[in-house]
């Protein structure tokens, strides 16, 4: 059986047709320093990460550690532990577009890891901040964030969770588990939102050590796409939270978790960005070398006209993702219409473009790899990939509601 090779790299139309014209210096010069550094650290692992089946063992640790080596961790964290950027949530999100470009569940790892998490730790005491930022940074400890339920996700009011927290003198008490959990099979730490009490109609934010007795991780989930992404189940029973670890205050969870899904709602969408991208660059190659009746597949008008919608809708789902990240950084509370919309945008835009390049590359897209000689596109991979874009940080159903609201008013809409 031949070898399979590694996909080819294509040039980034990216590079000839956008413009940063209103970008900051410091983010323009770090979507360079993050580009080299995905392709020194995740390139020789991203197609590995993307096939392998997940397991215990299957955490990509090497491509995780290695992003955390060349200071991407650092990014959304202030100069008192990280880099210091005048605009954090920017660069963050667009550290998340360079990942994405070659792994979506890379992207989905890093958004877990340097924006819910360190979110939620803004919330934290300043020894656990102490603590456990500089572990985060380092990749020493990878984290967790975890919201979502067997029987309630998108919706999080406190009625519908079933993980509870009682509060007694020693502590607060957990039971309960929590479903589709990123990193959780290798985590040290867990932001977990949970019932302010079996009567309770508030929910709390807590973090909770992971090597606390009373903690099961569940079988890692086996997924269509996102191998990476690792998630499983955590069930807490009668485990023991310091009061401590209180994040924000007793009852005031969900504004906590909520401000952290706002952001990483822009972070999605910046994933979209990236997914799309890299199929438009792959879609404009096979469009350019690939000839059929005697002529480039890229002289037939459809394609043309098709491919420079999407150039065009790739700039708008970019903008906005940018628009909503700036608006955070400058420490505006009202950029929730602009991520829902850049989430649900850019993650529909990756999923149409992802489709659009398999059909120009025919077979050849469809297939994992060629028997015979072992080529492959990797569009397959990035077709099971990007459809969770659509669903996970509040499905694009939600972030459709949360603009309408917005749009027409709660009064209407509910």
């Amino acid at each position: 059986m031949p070898e399979v090779d590694a996909p080819p790299s294509v040039p980034r139309t990216q590079d000839r047709m956008t413009h940063d014209v209103w970008l900051p210096e410091e983010i323009v010069a770090l979507r360079a320093e993050a580009r080299a550094a995905v392709e020194k650290r995740l390139v020789p692992h991203a197609r590995e990460i993307g096939e392998r089946e997940e397991s215990a063992d299957s955490f990509p640790w090497e491509a995780f550690r290695g992003l955390a080596d060349e200071g991407l961790f650092a990014v959304p964290f202030s100069s008192e532990y990280g880099r210091g950027l005048q605009h954090p949530m920017l660069g963050t999100c667009t550290v998340t577009e360079e990942i994405a470009y070659h792994s979506s569940s890379m992207a989905g790892v890093y958004d877990g890891q340097c924006i819910l998490v360190p979110q939620t730790l803004t919330f934290a005491t300043d020894a656990l901040r102490a603590r456990l930022i500089p572990e985060l940074i380092g990749g020493r400890t990878a984290f967790a964030f975890a919201t979502t339920e067997p029987d309630t996700s998108s919706d999080l009011t406190a009625e519908r969770m079933r993980t509870v927290a009682e509060d007694t003198p020693e502590g607060f008490v957990v039971n309960g588990r929590k479903r589709w959990i990123t990193n959780s099979i290798v985590a040290g730490w867990v932001s977990v939102l949970v019932r302010a009490g079996a009567g309770s109609n508030r929910a709390t934010m807590l973090l909770v050590d992971l090597s606390s007795p009373g903690v099961r991780i569940g079988t890692p989930d086996l997924k269509m796409g996102h191998r990476g992404q690792i998630t499983a189940d955590i069930e807490f029973t009668d485990v023991l939270v310091p009061h401590a670890n209180l994040l924000g205050t007793a009852g005031g969870g969900l504004g906590v978790a909520l401000s952290a899904l706002v952001r990483g709602r822009i972070g999605i969408g910046a994933a979209g960005v990236g997914v799309a991208q890299a199929a438009l660059d792959l879609a404009v190659e096979r469009l350019r070398t690939r000839h059929v009746f005697g002529h480039p597949l890229g002289a037939m008008q459809h394609w043309q006209f098709t491919m420079a919608q999407r150039a065009t809708e790739i700039e708008c789902a970019r903008t906005l993702y940018q628009k909503a990240a700036t608006l955070l950084d400058r420490g505006d509370r009202s950029a929730e219409p602009e991520a829902a919309m850049a989430k649900a945008y850019g993650t529909r835009l990756a999923n149409d473009l992802v489709r659009e390049a398999i059909q120009i590359h025919g077979a050849l897209g469809f297939a994992r790899h060629v028997g015979e000689t072992g080529e492959s596109v990797r569009l397959e991979e990035m077709y099971r990939d990007a459809k969770i874009l659509e669903i996970f940080e509040g499905a694009n159903e939600l972030q459709q509601w949360i603009i309408a609201r917005q749009l027409i008013g709660r009064d209407v809409t509910g």
